[in-house]
């Protein structure tokens, strides 16, 4: 590797709606303005210190202009503007382009945001996979990470309760996150357990809570940031990494892209897992996050279901993972906005600001989309 973003961009500011079934009379556009706004303000700064834009682009007929429709929106005239569409590696992927424009010089603070409201932004009906589909269809991915689920538990002995184990330690964290969607619901190992089946193996307490709401975040550069009020966050490595689009093309279904992304964000850091003080994972299933991790170095490969019975990933712990509760327990907000929570928590913990759940001398974290 060449190039690095090791230090040549700082995140300063934080916009994030609280998560909700959904926001009445919001639309796309003014969920997104609400936020952007907020970002705006934490950092400090006027929509007119705004010169580069990164967005996602909806479903439908405006995917194409989606930068300049929210350009025109927000009263902004970027000199760099995208829209990004990655799925649950949307925000990750957004901070990453931020970060290249600040670098190079292409923009110098840019305004980062995403958001919608359920049911209310046009979507596109997926082209179906005619190997796949007629054999039996399942709703959203609960069938494809029921598979990688499954197929854990043959390849390393991972048992159920092991899983469990994720999704109550990020509902303990969601108790004391402000917004989140399960707020004062707290659930233990049990109650996951004796939660309905939504695919075999997969029981309804592990899987994502979709819900409403948006998120913003300002990338600059080092020298603004650090004239500005917040402590700023400094990107130290980053990592990208596409493997395929479903299960039918993996070559292993309980292996991630993080196997080779991580690696090249650890060495563009000069860090390894052992330098992080915690972690803040993609978490559309219980799976996922185990899966995750083992790829990203944090135990060898089949060992994150005996990691999680002997580790305390709450924020209080020995080594906290989703600590504002993750999708599974804040909520998967619409738009992508959910796997953007991972690194907004990051950066509120980076900066010192997470309250209750402010993780003690917290100085590096790994963030996966």
């Amino acid at each position: 590797m060449t190039g690095t973003l090791k230090g040549k961009a700082a995140l300063v500011g934080v916009g994030w709606t609280p998560a909700r079934r959904k926001w009445p009379d919001k639309s796309q556009k003014g969920m997104q303005a609400d936020v952007a706004a907020m970002a705006i303000k934490d950092a400090g700064l006027r929509p007119d210190d705004i010169d580069g834009l990164v967005t996602e682009a909806p479903g439908g007929e405006d995917a194409n202009n989606w930068p300049a429709i929210m350009a025109d929106y927000l009263g902004i005239k970027p000199n760099m503007a995208s829209g990004v569409n990655n799925m649950g590696a949307t925000g990750t992927t957004g901070i990453v382009l931020a970060s290249t424009w600040v670098s190079s010089g292409l923009a110098e603070t840019v305004l980062l945001v995403f958001g919608g409201n359920q049911g209310t932004q046009p979507r596109v009906a997926p082209r179906p996979n005619p190997f796949v589909d007629p054999y039996g269809p399942v709703v959203a991915a609960n069938g494809w990470y029921a598979q990688v689920a499954r197929r854990h538990a043959f390849e390393y002995g991972t048992t159920d309760e092991m899983r469990f184990k994720v999704a109550a330690d990020q509902r303990f964290n969601a108790q004391v996150t402000p917004g989140s969607a399960f707020l004062e619901q707290p659930i233990t190992v049990q109650d996951v357990a004796d939660s309905r089946y939504v695919a075999d193996p997969l029981r309804l307490l592990e899987c994502v809570m979709p819900c409403a709401g948006g998120g913003a975040m300002i990338v600059t550069t080092p020298e603004k940031a650090r004239a500005m009020k917040n402590k700023p966050v400094y990107m130290l490595g980053a990592g990208h990494h596409t493997d395929h689009n479903d299960l039918s093309w993996a070559d292993r279904i309980t292996r991630t892209p993080a196997v080779v992304s991580a690696p090249r964000a650890f060495n563009m850091a000069g860090l390894s897992p052992k330098d992080m003080d915690f972690a803040q994972i993609y978490d559309c299933y219980t799976i996922t996050v185990m899966v995750t991790l083992e790829d990203a170095g944090f135990m060898p490969k089949g060992e994150s279901g005996p990691w999680y019975q002997e580790t305390d990933t709450t924020y209080k712990g020995d080594f906290p993972v989703n600590t504002h509760g993750g999708q599974l327990s804040y909520g998967q907000q619409a738009g992508n906005t959910g796997g953007f929570s991972q690194p907004m928590e990051a950066t509120l913990q980076l900066m010192g600001r997470g309250g209750e759940r402010q993780v003690k001398d917290a100085t590096t974290g790994f963030v996966n989309g």
